[in-house]
């Protein structure tokens, strides 16, 4: 029996959403139209009633949608954007701390189907979709199967009330945060939009023909982590995440020394090829550019505002920015902020993004190279670098490596199961 799947799309003090076609509530039809609910200190006001939760069931659960207006995508990154989308299955709203939230339940395929086809564009090669299909419905059963061991946010936060001279604040940010459903619809989890962006008939043939099958290591379903472009050298799990190690999530360079890799310069993932990246990047994302080597330059004010406005921390004059501890691939694990107030130690690679950019720095894969007046930060890839790297799977699809070996090359050592 496919397993139904819980995802939190919107979080508002006021929704508002449409039903395009007949739903159930309390056993009741509600018609199509549109609807706004509000929220109030303990409750949802809606249609003149208070309820704690309403749940809303399709009728006829194989075509009803509803959509809900203002979704944000691409949350605090530099494409974020609203936008109205349509989903399938049922919607429950609930009271979420004085605001609503609204989740959308559905089959685990069925989801998937809108996951690939949300988050790789209708050109993609099907043995790219397919190896994102298995990977995608492992990365989430393996989240459900531990959410209880785990907590979501960890932190380690040194606080003083007086001159610190190390300072130390390591935060890294999973997924099992998420306590009123399984998972978010942004890139926090995987990107799903619904129903709004399933035009791809491979994808949904990679979903069908991969169905049930997800990625395993010693019996165990996989944690299978993914990102956008590794730049060229993929990170181990705990250069991002917890101190542990998954034997299947390791560093190594994204080629392979075989005949079809053979015109391949550095790594897979090193293409400028605008067909290929149109397999991977939608149109928001392909705003993003130059993300295997890139370079970013801040003035001495840039960098002194940025670092006190993402912190909440007053450095004064920024000194130095110094690498502590660095990954295999070259991600900066800790590194070390000395301004003329305080010397603060700031880690892991996320949060290291997050204080070196309004949005997100495209990796923390850089060198620090001082100015004369500021920094100017020379990176290489987009995203943590784990597991599969989304650029270097889609060459490796174009080359005419099926769906295992992409796989086999991103997870060494694991197996694919139907289950």
């Amino acid at each position: 029996m496919i397993p139904e799947i819980k995802v939190g799309i919107v979080t508002a003090k006021q929704i508002h959403f449409r039903l395009n076609d007949v739903y159930l509530f309390d056993g009741e039809e509600s018609c199509a139209c549109e609807e706004t609910v509000t929220a109030t200190e303990t409750s949802i006001s809606w249609r003149g009633k208070l309820y704690h939760e309403i749940l809303l069931i399709p009728k006829e659960t194989s075509s009803a949608s509803f959509s809900l207006f203002d979704v944000t995508i691409g949350v605090d990154f530099h494409w974020q954007r609203q936008e109205m989308q349509t989903f399938r299955g049922s919607l429950r709203l609930i009271n979420d701390g004085g605001r609503v939230c609204a989740i959308n339940i559905l089959p685990l395929e069925e989801y998937l189907k809108s996951v690939i086809s949300s988050e790789m564009s209708s050109k993609a090669s099907l043995p790219f979709l397919k190896a994102h299909a298995v990977i995608s419905r492992s990365w989430l059963l393996a989240q459900i199967g531990r959410r209880s061991k785990v907590r979501g946010l960890r932190s380690e936060v040194i606080h003083h009330t007086s001159y610190i001279i190390h300072h130390r604040i390591i935060r890294w940010y999973d997924r099992e945060d998420h306590t009123l459903f399984d998972v978010c619809a942004d890139d926090h989890c995987q990107r799903y939009q619904g129903i709004t962006k399933i035009s791809n008939p491979t994808a949904i043939r990679a979903v069908e023909e991969t169905e049930g099958e997800v990625l395993t290591y010693e019996g165990e379903i996989c944690d299978a982590r993914f990102s956008k472009c590794c730049g060229g050298v993929m990170e181990e799990f705990a250069s991002c995440w917890d101190d542990q190690q998954k034997p299947y999530l390791v560093s190594k360079p994204d080629i392979i020394d075989d005949e079809r890799a053979r015109g391949v310069k550095e790594a897979f993932c090193n293409t400028a090829d605008p067909e290929i990246l149109s397999q991977v990047l939608n149109d928001f994302d392909q705003e993003t550019k130059d993300f295997y080597r890139w370079t970013v330059e801040y003035s001495a004010g840039e960098i002194d505002r940025l670092i006190k406005e993402k912190s909440g921390i007053d450095f004064g004059h920024i000194l130095s920015l110094t690498p502590v501890k660095r990954g295999p691939s070259g991600r900066i694990i800790l590194l070390e902020i000395r301004g003329t107030n305080r010397t603060v130690v700031v880690g892991k690679e996320l949060e290291i993004r997050k204080w070196l950019s309004p949005s997100h720095l495209y990796s923390s894969a850089f060198d620090v190279i001082p100015l004369a007046d500021g920094f100017r930060l020379e990176g290489k890839g987009w995203g943590h670098g784990v597991g599969l790297c989304q650029i270097g799977a889609a060459v490796m699809g174009s080359l005419g490596y099926d769906y295992c070996e992409i796989l086999r090359h991103y997870y060494p050592d694991t197996q694919i199961n139907k289950i």
